[in-house]
């Protein structure tokens, strides 16, 4: 009993210590992550943040000084006008009909053999590429006034004239380097459809149009919406394949753009920029429709 009493109570067991060597290693990697992120940030900054900067504060640069001049310039000017209307329209129609197309050949592409899902890939990649002269100097060969696929076409009734030069013309001569690109943006949103979402719809008694209603389509809402941006932004952004198409003869706001820069008679850049900012509030407006309808859609609602 008393050797039980002299026994001094042993301490508590000492909690460990904090992983300082675990929280260091840490800190530095976030440190290295950051480091490597460095020529990202001064990348965007030099090339994407500083020239916007640039062509708004110049947009405002008026002979009278500082004002809004150049853009009541623009709303005021039916040619300009013309020229956003144009934009807007062969931007909308090739971006629409490219990615129906799209919509298809990727579909498509899902469920045939992976040697031809792996040549369309490639040819998708090489032809989205494909723009500028040689585009604009194929399509007249074949869909010019005398073009080889115009006379086919004419001499099977199909028609009766065909302008390349107009704005039918254009919104072909766009849909065709909007439909490569609308299949690589595509391809990969079919894979969040799984068979067996199909399969359970069709035991459960859903028909093909019930599967894409309720959940084809919800799922894809997401991808189509961001596909539907990107086109419209290709389209109106597009200069080169125009501008050696029509030799600058053409309204569209790229070419006003590139007229008010280079131009011998009509040098205006500070109207430049200021339609350049036009271009980017139009780009701006499309984006932020997007995330609204994004965020209703009900897959993004998930």
């Amino acid at each position: 009993m008393s050797a039980r009493l002299d026994e001094t109570p042993k301490t508590a067991a000492v909690a460990p210590a904090e992983p300082v060597r675990a929280r260091s290693s840490a800190g530095s990697s976030k440190w290295l992550a950051l480091l490597w992120l460095l020529p990202f940030a001064t990348f965007f900054v030099v090339f994407q943040i500083a020239p916007l900067v640039w062509i708004a504060i110049n947009s405002l640069n008026t002979p009278e000084g500082w004002g809004l001049a150049h853009f009541q310039k623009i709303f005021s000017s039916r040619f300009y006008l013309q020229s956003i209307k144009h934009s807007l329209q062969i931007a909308f129609w090739s971006s629409l009909f490219g990615m129906l197309i799209a919509i298809f050949g990727s579909y498509s592409l899902r469920q045939v053999d992976s040697r031809l899902r792996d040549f369309v890939m490639a040819f998708s990649n090489m032809t989205s590429n494909f723009a500028g002269v040689p585009l604009a100097f194929a399509f007249i060969i074949l869909l010019g006034f005398n073009g080889a696929l115009t006379i086919l076409l004419k001499q099977a009734g199909i028609i009766e004239d065909f302008n390349l030069y107009s704005k039918t013309g254009l919104i072909v001569l766009y849909t065709y380097f909007q439909i490569p690109l609308g299949v690589l943006l595509l391809y990969p949103a079919f894979d969040a459809l799984r068979q067996d979402w199909r399969e359970s719809a069709a035991l459960l008694g859903a028909g093909a149009w019930q599967f894409w209603r309720h959940i084809g389509l919800p799922v894809l809402t997401p991808a189509l919406l961001g596909t539907f941006v990107i086109l419209l932004a290709n389209a109106l952004g597009a200069y080169a394949t125009v501008y050696y198409l029509t030799t600058g003869n053409f309204n569209v706001m790229p070419i006003r753009i590139a007229g008010l820069v280079a131009g011998d008679i009509s040098l205006d850049p500070n109207l430049a920029s200021a339609l350049s900012m036009v271009l980017v509030g139009l780009m701006a407006i499309i984006t932020l429709a997007h995330q609204l309808l994004l965020r209703r859609s009900y897959h993004a609602a998930r």
